[in-house]
């Protein structure tokens, strides 16, 4: 739960740029993207739970780069919607795709086929949630407290994208 924290930070703090209106575009492309590929919520939540260490791993790669491409992906996402990769294919090129997919449907024991339409229309909305933390004024990851604690596995391992995703709907959608 502790990522989804941080979440919930970078709407409550006005220096970076989330807020209650991305989160719920971002939950409502998910639960969309659940409900059109015939899945149930928490065969959903158990891709994302996958999703987020195959992730970690590039992303950190592309901050230790030399022109640091991740800050670029992540400027870019700051001006355009979710709706398709844009820039975020210079990160997650075919062969990152298709081992992302690949691990995925071995962990979950869901279609890889499946997987394969589903997995580049995630990319794009887990790193719009990620941007939610970037720093207003800021660009990057430098400036990005939300995606520097994605990244950062030592801190306590609590990262999971599924929780983050599960937790995002019971605070969009309370049980009266």
């Amino acid at each position: 739960m502790g990522l989804f924290f941080d979440v919930l930070s970078s709407i409550n703090n006005p220096n970076q740029g989330g807020s209650i209106e991305q989160l719920s575009q971002i939950t409502n492309t998910v639960n969309e993207l659940t409900s059109n590929n015939g899945l149930n919520p928490s065969a959903m939540q158990g891709i994302m739970s996958s999703l987020g260490p195959l992730l970690r791993p590039v992303l950190k790669e592309q901050m230790t780069g030399g022109n640091n491409p991740l800050d670029n992906v992540m400027g870019q996402l700051t001006g355009g919607g979710n709706t398709g990769l844009g820039g975020l294919e210079s990160i997650f090129t075919g062969p990152v795709q298709t081992q992302i997919v690949n691990t995925i449907a071995q962990k979950t024991g869901l279609d890889s086929a499946m997987l394969q339409g589903i997995i580049p229309k995630l990319l794009p909305v887990v790193m719009g949630l990620l941007n939610m933390g970037k720093t207003t004024g800021g660009t990057g990851a430098g400036s990005n407290p939300l995606l520097n604690a994605f990244l950062d596995s030592d801190k306590d391992g609590d990262v999971d994208l599924g929780d983050v995703f599960k937790f995002a709907n019971r605070f969009l959608n309370p049980v009266s």
